[in-house]
């Protein structure tokens, strides 16, 4: 059986500032219809700088949904049509105050696959310059440097459980081996 859904018709039922929500009806391989509920997100950049002594940076800050502080790899959304390249460097930059001699893409990830069409670029920036943050003015951002080991065993422990930050920093340990 070939396993695609097509669209029959699509509507716009809410326009956010982050997020559009479609109401799609499909049909399924089999001929039937159903209706989907699709989430369309413009995507995001993850960043992870990792120092010549095998230091990560991360960042803390409040997540609202949640009500709690995270530790979570350097992120942001991207713009509509944005180059991901680009937008790592400027969100490493933003959120972290450094820039790198290299901003390498080490993957991507799908969020939330069921209901969501982001997709999370995931970068690794070495050859680190400290700077001066530069936050949007509704972020307030902590910044914390820590061995890439011990940010992994955030991660196993559940002290991390930020998904992208989670696939970042194990990729990164499997690339850098420390």
């Amino acid at each position: 059986m070939k396993l695609e859904e097509k669209t029959l018709s699509s509507e716009q039922v809410f326009d956010g500032v982050l997020i559009k929500l479609y109401r799609d009806e499909i049909e399924l391989p089999d001929g039937g219809k159903a209706v989907r509920e699709v989430i369309r997100h413009p995507g995001a950049v993850c960043v992870l700088p990792v120092d010549g002594d095998g230091n990560v940076w991360l960042v803390k800050q409040f997540r609202y949904p949640f009500g709690t502080v995270t530790l979570e790899a350097p992120a942001g959304k991207l713009e509509y049509g944005e180059d991901p390249d680009e937008a790592a460097a400027r969100e490493l930059s933003e959120e972290t105050g450094l820039t790198a001699d290299s901003v390498k893409k080490i993957g991507s990830l799908y969020t939330t696959p069921a209901m969501i069409d982001e997709v999370i670029h995931l970068y690794l920036a070495t050859g680190l310059h400290e700077g001066d943050q530069h936050l949007d003015d509704d972020e307030f951002i902590n910044v914390e440097k820590r061995p890439l080991a011990d940010a992994v065993a955030g991660v196993l422990n559940g002290e991390i459980p930020d998904a992208k930050t989670q696939v970042i920093l194990l990729r990164a340990e499997k690339m850098i081996g420390r």
